[in-house]
């Protein structure tokens, strides 16, 4: 037994290939759904034996169903990662012992991803371990229908791995600014949204993920431009964010402030301006 790997790919030539590199220590079976890369992440896919597949950009959680559904996948679990998310070697080495003997009442395993920015990895701030549901069954997993922010889960028995993922965040801030006000515009769309199937509900005493969400409810609640200091001061601070560096104070100031506070001043243009149309 083993498992198929799955990658979302779009000009990724700078990140796909130690993805690439660890993904195939623990499968011969490496998909990748690429949305129009111009770049080399083609040749490198190819280059390394990965079969390609060419689909449509609609939005994250759209792109990862489509997969499921679609890519003629070998094996029967399935294991989805990031095109800059590698596995680490106590993950491979898991991973490998695991396949060797798959548990039959399993559905579906968390595994815990740490973010590395600048070139550090980040311990503190309440960021580490954040837990991901990416192996499962084939059949039983699904990805939430949001445009960001989206989490796979699981109709089943779910458990968790020890094994990190490393999350490669940032190695260039002006691309990071370039995604994140992209990722802006798709979070004030949820926000906004009245939608709620396909999307996992908020539980505090659920799987760490539902626990996520509610906590997240919480702070969705807050007034607008209050919630980014309230959370840059909670993570930088109660949850010793600065004991990262340098690089960690350029993290929690850019994600929890900067990003959350684009969220807010995008969501307060978006009101005031379907506010003004209806008048």
């Amino acid at each position: 037994m083993s498992f198929s790997v799955v990658f979302l790919t779009f000009n990724s030539e700078k990140n796909i290939r130690p993805s690439i590199e660890a993904a195939l220590r623990v499968s011969d079976d490496i998909h990748a759904v690429d949305s129009g890369s111009t770049d080399k992440t083609i040749d490198i896919l190819l280059e390394n034996g990965v079969k390609v597949t060419k689909h449509p950009f609609e939005h994250y959680g759209a792109q990862r169903n489509w997969a499921i559904e679609n890519l003629p996948l070998k094996y029967t679990w399935e294991l989805h990662l990031d095109a800059d998310e590698v596995l680490t070697e106590n993950l491979i080495c898991e991973l490998n012992h695991l396949k060797q003997s798959l548990p039959t009442d399993i559905d579906g395993y968390f595994i815990p991803r740490q973010p590395s920015f600048l070139g550090r990895k980040i311990f503190h701030g309440a960021m580490f371990p954040i837990w991901h549901m990416r192996l499962f069954r084939h059949g039983k997993g699904r990805c939430e229908d949001r445009k960001y922010d989206q989490h796979f889960f699981v109709n089943g028995k779910t458990s968790q791995l020890r094994g990190v993922m490393l999350d490669h965040v940032c190695d260039n801030l002006s691309e990071w600014v370039i995604k994140h006000n992209r990722w802006a515009e798709s979070e004030v769309d949820e926000l906004l949204s009245t939608n709620t199937s396909g999307r996992i509900a908020p539980n505090l005493q659920g799987n760490p993920v539902e626990q996520k969400r509610f906590w997240r409810k919480i702070y969705n609640g807050l007034p607008l431009f209050v919630r980014p200091f309230l959370l840059f001061f909670y993570r930088y601070f109660l949850r010793l964010g600065f004991l990262d560096g340098v690089e960690g104070f350029i993290f929690f100031i850019l994600k929890d402030f900067w990003f959350r506070f684009l969220v807010d001043a995008k969501m307060f243009e978006r009101i005031n301006k379907n506010n003004k149309i209806m008048h």
